[in-house]
């Protein structure tokens, strides 16, 4: 069972009268638990691994409760009991289903055969899933080809960095295209954005970013390549070419897109209301196709593919009680930067605006972006979008340029840490999985702010007015 469930439980009785949390309240001691887990993730691997590796749950579960109790005595009960139904209903249990039939069918497919990581393929296959990240999500393009990624360099000295760029590009910036890359963007489909106004604006951005990221790879991966020398006996054994199992599951992953792109589109109007938290019938009909389409992948993939890409949950459980207390932790921060000027953080919130009122364009993209690489990149998003007008015929008409600059930012910037987007920690757990030895969290950060941060200067002087 989940470490966090007798937690969550006993905030049921409270949901029946559960009211907002409200930013202009709050002070940003609230916050003081969100930065807890946060050090927990990022020191208690690095400090105390046997320990992590066996009570995460249990410190997740500590970390809900340093902020939910207090929470619960000085608001009342109803409100901690609104923001778990917010977190849980709005966020986590959409987010986790997403998740959970994306590494489901996609660890049903297996990619056997003499895959050797040189350094043109393995540019391959960071193009490729950049490619793919934009037409099946960031999710499921980054649990399709991390395990033949992983596999094609198993034998492979160095190839830390081989991961750390499939995070920057399959998992995040090649996923900007298209409202179905990236959760971000999905939610501003939501509220209006239409289809081809992100394929549009966003593909110049997203080109230039590829295609930079790309070239520094491969120079970077063929100097350790070449530095290397004679390489040991590849794990992945020959065969007489590549071969694909458990392919229905492409069918499958259709379905995925076809599911998300629906709850998207379709507009019933029925609303189903849970302690403040509100569930349309289309999301609810996404949810319970996804979940089909992922128990029929368990039924009908031979055990066998998934024995050869050594499927199992653990990967699953880390991220799902990690980000059910994130989800939850986080909400004060939320809070505060939603009520903007009203909040502990209004001197933040003024910097996205001149004297005049007139938006910086550039300072929007910094700002979505560097509290999306802490925060959950999705709201984050929704709060800027808000916060520059709210209104998405406006945004991409008279203020195209500064809906652009939020979009990236969520985008791009979610790179910049494990928990800035949600296929990172998913590619870092399957990694270690496999024996790769991952950077610490702020061992990550370090490559993420020597290879991102010119990277995103170049995009503000290329895209963004100063």
């Amino acid at each position: 069972m989940n470490k966090l469930t007798p937690l969550l439980l006993g905030l049921v009785p409270m949901l029946g009268q559960a009211a907002q949390l409200d930013g202009s309240q709050l002070s940003l001691q609230w916050a003081l638990p969100f930065a807890g887990i946060l050090l927990s993730i990022a020191l208690f691997p690095l400090l105390a691994p046997h320990f992590w590796h066996a009570h995460f749950g249990k410190v997740a579960a500590f970390w809900s409760a340093a902020f939910l109790i207090p929470c619960a005595l000085a608001f009342g009960p109803g409100v901690a009991g609104g923001v778990v139904a917010h977190a849980l209903v709005d966020e986590f249990i959409p987010f986790i289903i997403l998740l959970f039939a994306l590494y489901t069918i996609s660890g049903g497919i297996l990619v056997w055969g003499n895959l050797h990581g040189s350094p043109a393929l393995n540019t391959g296959i960071l193009a490729l899933g950049s490619l793919l990240a934009s037409i099946m999500g960031t999710t499921g393009a980054a649990m399709l080809l991390i395990r033949p990624l992983l596999k094609a360099n198993d034998n492979r000295q160095h190839n830390v960095h081989v991961v750390v760029f499939f995070i920057f590009l399959v998992a995040n910036i090649g996923g900007g295209l298209t409202p179905i890359g990236d959760p971000p963007l999905f939610l501003g489909f939501l509220k209006g954005v239409s289809f081809f106004w992100t394929l549009e604006h966003m593909l110049l951005p997203v080109l230039l970013c590829v295609a930079i990221l790309l070239a520094l790879f491969y120079v970077i991966d063929r100097h350790y390549f070449t530095k290397e020398g004679v390489l040991p006996v590849d794990k992945t054994p020959d065969t007489e070419g590549i071969k694909l199992f458990g392919t229905f599951n492409f069918a499958l992953i259709v379905g995925v897109v076809a599911a998300v792109v629906m709850s998207g589109v379709w507009k019933p109007g029925i609303e189903f209301e849970f302690a403040g938290a509100s569930l349309s019938l289309q999301d609810l009909v996404r949810d319970v196709v996804l979940i089909v389409l992922a128990l029929a992948s368990l039924k009908f993939t031979p055990k066998q593919v998934r024995a050869g890409n050594d499927f199992n949950w653990f990967p699953m459980q880390e991220v799902g009680k990690l980000f059910a207390a994130i989800f939850i932790v986080m909400a004060p921060a939320i809070a505060i930067l939603r009520a903007g000027e009203a909040g502990q953080l209004a001197p933040l919130v003024r910097t996205v605006f001149d004297a005049s009122g007139a938006p910086r364009d550039f300072m929007f993209f910094w700002m979505t972006g560097a509290l999306s690489a802490f925060l959950d990149n999705a709201p984050t998003y929704l709060v800027f979008f808000n916060l520059a007008h709210g209104d998405a015929a406006h945004l991409m008409t008279d203020m195209a340029s500064t809906l652009l600059a939020i979009s990236a930012g969520a985008v791009f910037m979610g790179a910049m840490s494990y928990i800035g987007n949600a296929p990172n920690f998913m590619v870092k757990a399957v990694a270690e999985d496999r024996g790769v030895k991952m950077p610490s969290f702020f061992g990550y950060m370090a490559w993420s702010a020597l290879i991102l941060l010119p990277l995103f200067v170049i995009v503000t002087l290329v895209f963004f007015h100063v």
